[in-house]
């Protein structure tokens, strides 16, 4: 068998009403599926989807002809496509798709075995006011999920706080409690400053108190030894890496012990081949991994595959912030949205890939 094609489109979903993550300050009025197919000479096609694979076409021809299988060599070669370009690690999520397809067996199988499950949490993506947070993270309690990420990124560090302390005494220890501080990384019109280390050591004795499951990106993604320094002194799990955008990067945060929960994104950095390797490295490192999938269902479903298959993660990111970011919007051009069962698991299929089917004539429409 011989890869025949690679095939990019761009579909958009408009967003009415809009949406406003805690991280962006300019509403989001539509949404796009960057989506990529790759096609064999045997009918069958594995796609992915994620970053738009900025400078990847004309790269075609060091895939096509090739073996579909070849997922080391492959891999290695988006790497050095995506150094020199975009992340193009959405074609890699692809080639895993359209490995299972091949070899009739799921992704999750192929990547260990591990479990064909993985318990989610819900990742809230809006800053709200005291009541619309606590009616949220009730519904995300009936709903069977046990743990929340709330963001912060309000004018002073302490508006957030005080809006903590405000849910927590309203839903005492019914849910497991995650903040994302959002220092990370800034959108390209943002100029704020992150948090310096003294700030950040503040924060996280103030969530110590509010007994916070991890603190995500509190510091500068490169602030290595303020990232160490932070972990050292304090009780509260220090989690990152959700941007990273090398390998070798993530691979020094665990040499480092720079974080306890390590968020790489097989569809920003990385992906499934080299993602594999990484949670087997972060769980032998003692660290837990769990990734990062603020993106479409399909980036979300491979990260379920490899949380699942490969480290039986403890938890995976679910993004969850109705009635301005469901299922149906994230998941657009799917036949199925992805969603939990009752008891707030992702269960995975015997389905060969992804498991997952494309709409094909929304995407027409789109």
């Amino acid at each position: 068998m011989k890869i025949t094609g690679i095939k990019q489109s761009r579909h958009r979903l408009p967003l009415d009403p809009p949406f406003v993550p805690s991280w962006d300050t300019r509403p989001r009025h539509h949404f796009d599926l960057d989506l990529v197919r790759v096609e064999t000479d045997e009918g069958l096609c594995g796609f992915g989807a994620g970053d738009s694979m900025a400078g990847f076409a004309g790269h075609e021809d060091l895939f096509i002809g090739q073996d579909p299988m070849n997922l080391d060599r492959h891999a290695r070669v988006i790497e050095n496509i995506s150094f020199h370009y975009g992340r193009c690690w959405p074609l890699d999520i692809a080639l895993w798709d359209l490995a299972g397809k091949i070899l009739g067996q799921p992704v999750w199988r192929l990547l260990g075995g591990h479990s064909n499950k993985v318990r989610v949490y819900a990742s809230s993506g809006s800053l709200r006011s005291p009541d619309e947070l606590v009616d949220l993270a009730l519904s995300v309690r009936d709903a069977g999920m046990e743990a929340m990420k709330v963001r912060f990124h309000r004018p002073h560090w302490r508006e957030d706080i005080a809006i903590l302390e405000k849910l927590r005494t309203a839903i005492g220890d019914r849910l497991e409690l995650m903040v994302d501080c959002n220092q990370g990384w800034r959108m390209p019109w943002d100029t704020a400053q992150p948090w310096t280390l003294k700030e950040a050591t503040t924060v996280a004795r103030e969530l110590e108190k509010l007994a916070v499951y991890w603190m995500e990106e509190p510091l500068h993604r490169g602030d290595y030894r303020g990232m160490q320094q932070l972990r050292a002194q304090t009780d509260i799990r220090i989690a990152g890496a959700e941007m990273t955008r090398e390998l070798h990067e993530i691979r020094h945060l665990i040499e480092a012990r720079c974080l306890d929960v390590l968020q790489p994104d097989a569809a920003v950095t990385g992906g499934l081949s080299g993602l594999s390797r990484i949670a087997r490295m972060a769980i032998d490192s003692g660290l837990a991994f769990t990734p990062h999938t603020w993106g479409h269902g399909i980036g979300l479903m491979a990260n379920a595959h490899l949380a699942a298959g490969v480290a039986g993660s403890a938890f995976l990111e679910l993004p969850h912030d109705p009635p301005v970011w469901t299922a149906e919007r994230r998941d657009f051009g799917l036949t199925v949205p992805i969603k939990p069962n009752k008891e707030g698991w992702i269960e995975l299929t015997d389905n060969p890939g992804l498991g997952l089917e494309l709409d094909e004539n929304l995407l027409a429409s789109t």
